[in-house]
């Protein structure tokens, strides 16, 4: 009777790079609210940033294992994150190092055993270690339904290695809507790194062998592709978002993403302060996510085009340590038009400003995500991972977003084609300028929102799939109890 009383003790392990520790944390967040007992999994380098995090939720334990030796690989010492990297081509070295945390995984949950254990889709080999303790296992992909869907329908008609050589484009068999997609759009590791692709085998393989996955969803927002994921392809999800609306107070929406509250918020300050002086709706968010990487060339055009677009911009640029691509006298220029930030910014909180009317995004899952939560139309700009699939979500599926004509599949800048800043700045303005199809595109927006918003409250359709989760796992640990 003990066990039956006691909470629901959950496990989170989320892959160490920002756009999944954060929702991952954000969900560690959820479930203690409703009661779990929470612990979460991080490497020492990534501690302060998750501990400020979690300041307001002292009830979470954050348990902090030693990253694995990176003596005779490809990986510089001090990278435990994804965001550290200074190429994207150590990317596979870095997952291929975290396997090594297996048997202290494997250990912690002898130690632990707890009720199930929410692990990232890039850690396949922890669903081994819960299989031989005969706990569950949950995946979070930090993707959406419609992106999961799409990637599937593909694997399982074959479409790509169908795909004749000279084709242009095609079309995502088995979908509910028609998506057409570039073949160019599509990743190529598996064939071109071995490393990658023994990956995305042992991933299909923990899969089949998962409890379920959770998603960083709603309901409301992709319908179709909900029923489609459970009904058609027959697999277990609860949608849980979207989980950056589970930080409620300024203090832990500013500090969402970084390690060193007090500088940020003094820059925060600054921001809102710009922010406030801006029309309603007047200003465009620029922000390409925390891993991608930009080649001088693009940085010029992508400055060039706001500049061309005349809207005002607030634009986050990672790649701080190089200037030589900032046009002659361009800050002067756009003084009092433009803000560019380099390094780090309080995405969700200059989302949800009210001078802010669309946000230039990389498509990134959580991006997308905080851009609908804040009712923004979307500027779509995908790289890589599953930004192309999102692109064609918000695009064709949900009707509020335009794209600035991305092409190419890469991290790497030398392999895609430079945008040109004529084709970002008409992109913003058909965004941002009047219409009807503006119009439109707006109003869909704040429905979306709304949608959201209802969403994670009490009754709503994420707020019930995570009490049903919460109850299904409970009565599976009680009848394994008795």
């Amino acid at each position: 009777m003990a066990s039956q009383a006691r909470p629901l003790r959950m496990l989170f392990f989320p892959l160490m790079a920002p756009g999944h520790m954060l929702p991952a944390l954000d969900m560690a967040k959820l479930f203690a609210a409703r009661g779990a007992e929470v612990s979460i999994i991080t490497t020492p380098a990534n501690a302060a940033a998750a501990e400020l995090s979690l300041a307001a939720h002292p009830s979470i334990r954050l348990l902090v294992l030693p990253f694995p030796s990176v003596a005779g690989t490809a990986l510089p010492a001090g990278c435990e994150n994804v965001s550290s990297l200074p190429s994207p081509d150590i990317e596979s070295a870095f997952l291929a190092a975290l396997s090594a945390l297996e048997p202290s995984f494997d250990a912690l949950l002898r130690s632990l055993l707890p009720d199930c254990v929410v692990t990232d889709m890039f850690l396949p080999w922890t669903c081994d270690a819960a299989e031989r303790l005969g706990v569950p296992r949950l995946v979070f992909y930090g993707s959406n339904f419609f992106s999961q869907c799409a990637e599937r329908s593909l694997r399982l008609h074959g479409t790509m290695e169908s795909l004749p050589p000279d084709a242009a484009s095609f079309v995502v068999p088995g979908l509910p809507h028609r998506i057409e997609m570039l073949a160019t759009q599509m990743p190529s590791y598996e064939t071109s790194d071995p490393a990658f692709a023994e990956l995305f085998r042992s991933i299909t393989e923990a899969d089949a062998k998962t409890y379920g996955a959770l998603m960083n969803s709603f309901y409301e927002l992709e319908p179709d592709y909900v029923r489609h994921y459970r009904d058609v392809l027959r697999r277990r999800a609860w949608h849980v978002g979207p989980l950056s609306l589970c930080n409620k107070n300024a203090a832990e929406k500013s500090n969402r993403g970084t390690n060193a509250s007090s500088h940020h918020h003094h820059r925060h300050e600054a921001y809102s302060k710009w922010l406030d002086a801006r029309t309603p709706g007047s200003v465009v968010y620029v922000s390409f996510g925390s891993i991608s990487f930009f080649s001088a060339a693009e940085l010029r055009e992508i400055a060039l085009g706001l500049e061309a677009s005349g809207r005002a911009f607030v634009w986050v640029v990672r790649n701080e340590h190089h200037e030589d691509w900032l046009p002659e006298g361009y800050e002067e220029r756009n003084e009092g038009r433009g803000l560019i930030v380099r390094g780090w910014a309080p995405q969700i909180l200059i989302l949800n400003h009210a001078s802010v009317g669309a946000f230039l995004t990389h498509c990134g899952w959580n991006s997308c995500l905080e851009g609908v939560a804040a009712g923004l139309p979307l500027v779509t700009w995908p790289l890589s991972a599953d930004q192309f699939y999102n692109e064609r979500l918000m695009v064709d599926v949900l009707g509020v977003g335009v794209a600035v004509g991305a092409k190419k599949y890469s991290m790497k800048p030398e392999e895609r084609p430079v945008v040109a800043a004529e084709k970002i700045a008409s992109a913003v303005g058909e965004v941002m300028g009047g219409g009807a199809e503006a119009e439109e595109r707006g109003a869909k927006a704040r429905e979306l929102a709304a949608a959201a918003k209802r969403a994670v409250e009490e009754g709503g359709s994420s707020y019930n799939d995570v009490g049903s989760l919460i109850e299904e796992l409970m009565a599976k640990r009680n009848a394994i109890a008795t």
